[in-house]
């Protein structure tokens, strides 16, 4: 408890006692320890602009980089240095003071391109802020540039027709997981202190398990989606992808709230904490009691490896105080795979959405997903899901309605069993595999649970595979239980380190991180397209 309290001192403002101004290393570090560097002049928000942006030079660019980000910002650091000068002058407005963030491409953000993957799409620049965006920014956040995405958020592999594939730092042959790949790619990296992401079906827990990292599905309607170019209004959610859940915490303190225009928010109200951060528990996992789920943890032969590294984090929640119980529901498997394969509602979604977001959008470059497809300039693996969407007619609206009354189903059936078993949490691996190459298709997915029943989930990083690959555990509870979630999230966490940065080389940038804003000039962002 003491060293949460350290952490805790430093993210409110109190001033830390620093021995000597010895040379800052943001690798890895946290919002905790960046605020404490900022605030004792160790370094500052241009400096970190800097390193990230270094690391960006090193390790995104060229044939062999990750091609994680999508564009840069242009005004990161003139932004950096104004919140620079704020805080000497006025203080920090609070943790997120000054912090170098990243963005999905799907988030509209003013002064660059929402390019959701495509090609078509690289010169639409909408001239204003997704809530969660502009929330960001009211926090003192910098916004570093966007991230490389699934196209249309339509795959957990991130592949574009814009920009290409992503690859995973772990092993750059491999997916990092997807839609919001480039942000989990990109904050694995440590090209940004942390990024946003959305999960439609699994589109954050996924890179969050492929790259070491925590990421959140909310409760639905916890985040406001709007300015989140839409893929399913039933499922979309945006979130943070961090690495570490105290980080996690305090960008959600951010990004939480009320949104008059977006209706979903209005569940929220009531259901939110003061502050996340406040109400984690390192010793959550005493006495509680977390079910793994074994329907979702071994299916095929081929799930092996992940399912002995989760059995791995499940013994050691249990060391940790927890009691492990091994949990079956018949049936489930059968009711979340039903109508395509459990994804009808999402495909059917996507027309309606789609075409009403493009027809709010006279600018953008087409205005229905028919004119989409048949500008057939999309990448080849979305191919069939946006013919899919196309398909559905309003007769297939009766059978959207049992879809979603099999889902209430499913819900009450999750819920049902956490009661009868007295369950804190439900435990599996977020994907049954690790990332496969590139180019090949991603097996062993377990988004469904969550996205069609709209209960909250965390991942967490469970550990690795004798290959070196990151797992992914992921936790689900009741609806409005995130600080549950975080909490047993943070206990674990603090029982052992479960990340580790992936082996990308020569660390660059360290000079500029001093704060020595002289030593290493900003690096040149990427070109911005056009918008003329």
């Amino acid at each position: 408890m003491k060293r949460l309290g350290l952490i805790l001192l430093l993210v409110i403002g109190v001033p830390a006692v620093v021995a000597a101004a010895e040379p800052f290393n943001p690798l890895e570090a946290s919002i905790p320890e960046l605020q404490a560097a900022m605030g004792a002049g160790r370094t500052s928000a241009a400096a970190l602009v800097d390193y990230y942006f270094a690391r960006m030079d090193a390790f995104d660019e060229g044939d062999t980089g990750l091609n994680a980000i999508a564009v840069r910002n242009p005004r990161a650091r003139q932004t950096a240095e104004l919140l620079d000068r704020e805080r000497a002058e006025r203080g920090p407005r609070g943790p997120l003071h000054g912090i170098p963030v990243l963005v999905k491409d799907n988030f509209e953000t003013r002064g660059m391109p929402t390019s959701v993957g495509s090609v078509l799409f690289r010169n639409f620049a909408p001239d204003r802020d997704a809530l969660l965006v502009q929330r960001l920014r009211a926090a003192g956040a910098v916004i570093l540039g966007k991230t490389n995405m699934h196209e249309f958020a339509y795959g957990i592999t991130t592949v574009g027709s814009a920009f290409g594939a992503t690859r995973n730092p772990y092993d750059p042959s491999r997916n990092p997981g997807g839609s919001s790949g480039g942000t989990g790619a990109a904050v694995a990296a440590n090209m940004a202190v942390f990024g946003l992401g959305s999960d439609t079906c699994g589109s954050i827990r996924i890179p969050a398990a492929h790259n070491a990292l925590v990421g959140l599905r909310g409760t639905q309607g916890l985040l406001s989606r709007r300015g989140i170019v839409p893929l399913s209004h039933t499922q979309d959610i945006g979130g943070p992808l961090t690495r570490s859940v105290l980080d996690l915490a305090l960008a959600l303190d951010a990004l939480v709230g009320y949104d008059p225009q977006d209706p979903q928010t209005a569940d929220s109200v009531g259901q939110t904490p003061p502050a996340y951060s406040r109400a984690l528990d390192p010793r959550a996992l005493e006495g509680a009691r977390i079910g793994l789920l074994e329907d979702l943890l071994l299916q095929e032969p081929a799930d092996a490896a992940v399912a002995d590294v989760i059995g791995r984090a499940a013994h050691d929640m249990e060391s940790l105080g927890a009691t492990i119980v091994r949990v079956s529901m018949p049936g489930l498997v059968a009711m979340l795979s039903a109508r395509q394969q459990g994804f009808f509602v999402l495909v059917h979604d996507f027309k309606t959405d789609i075409n009403a977001y493009l027809e709010a959008n006279p600018d953008a470059p087409v205005h229905s997903l028919a004119e989409l497809i048949a500008a057939d300039a999309h990448h080849p693996q979305i191919d069939a899901s946006l013919r899919a969407s196309e398909a559905m007619t309003d007769d297939s609206r009766f059978e959207y309605l049992e879809a979603l009354q099999e889902r209430a189903g499913v819900r009450r059936m999750v819920l049902g069993m956490m009661a009868e078993q007295k369950l804190d949490a439900i435990a599996y691996p977020s994907i049954r595999r690790v990332a496969a190459p590139i180019g090949e298709e991603q097996p062993g997915g377990n988004c469904l649970l969550s996205a069609n029943t709209g209960l909250p989930a965390l991942t967490l990083p469970a550990g690795f595979t004798a290959s070196g690959m990151p797992v992914g555990i992921e936790l689900v509870a009741e609806p409005w239980s995130e600080p549950k979630l975080l909490s047993l999230g943070f206990a674990f966490e603090q029982g052992g380190p479960r990340r580790r940065p992936p082996p990308l080389g020569v660390e660059p940038g360290a000079a500029a991180a001093t704060g020595d804003a002289e030593a290493t000039p900003p690096a040149p962002p990427r070109a911005v397209p056009d918008l003329d």
